[in-house]
């Protein structure tokens, strides 16, 4: 079955745009898009589409607003921040209302499809760049003690594992990995299953956080 997408910017013309390039691709399908956040926010809970792709500066209810509400309706739809804006303020408003992928507007059609798929199979997708805010954020709040992971869990994490964790924390990709770790991407979701349920977390970026937490890895 095909991805449902609804668009939400203000700006027709990249609406327009975006619609079209998403039409070439078979697994992908725009249902809707809309103008503001409001609007935004009528047609998810009308059409319940798998992800919005979701402008920040909008009229009526910004990008922030319709996120929130948008995850508060319960229909599982993932939202991903698609904006021009990438200052820490505007980016931590977009994670923290609930969005699970943060893209700049000038990003590759390849790693926006990329992105797309990921959430829509329930994984955080987020820039380098951005990734590098979220972790240092963190560290600014939470400055931990090193800490033997041996002594935290009941089943460490292998070499592998932390190398794999590693790269997550740049913000690489399942793809990006196997390429780097001359490994196939089964490979890759098998290991990330594996440390997510060791450091009982739900997503790459609780278990980049907690492995850090835990002095497992360093950023």
């Amino acid at each position: 079955m095909s991805i449902k997408i609804l668009i939400a910017d203000d700006q027709s013309l990249f609406r327009e745009a975006l619609k079209t390039l998403l039409s070439a691709y078979p697994d992908l399908e725009v249902v809707g898009d809309a103008s503001n956040g409001e609007e935004a926010l009528r047609l998810s809970f009308n059409l319940s589409p798998d992800i919005v792709l979701m402008d920040l500066r909008m009229p009526v209810m910004d990008g922030v607003e319709a996120t929130r509400k948008i995850v508060q309706l319960g229909k599982k739809i993932k939202v991903i921040v698609l904006t021009t804006f990438d200052d820490d303020e505007t980016v931590f408003e977009g994670l923290r209302a609930g969005a699970v992928g943060y893209l700049l507007k000038d990003v590759s059609s390849d790693k926006l499809t990329e992105a797309i798929r990921a959430a829509n199979k329930g994984e955080y997708f987020l820039l380098p760049s951005i990734t590098a805010k979220v972790i240092s954020e963190f560290s600014r709040i939470s400055k931990p003690t090193p800490r033997n992971q041996d002594i935290f869990l009941a089943d460490p994490l292998s070499p592998r594992e932390i190398e794999i964790l590693r790269l997550v924390a740049t913000g690489a990709s399942n793809r990006e990995i196997a390429e780097r770790l001359v490994i196939s991407e089964g490979t890759v979701k098998n290991h990330l299953s594996s440390i997510l349920s060791k450091l009982s977390v739900r997503d790459r970026m609780q278990a980049v956080l907690k492995a850090k937490e835990l002095g497992i890895i360093t950023i």
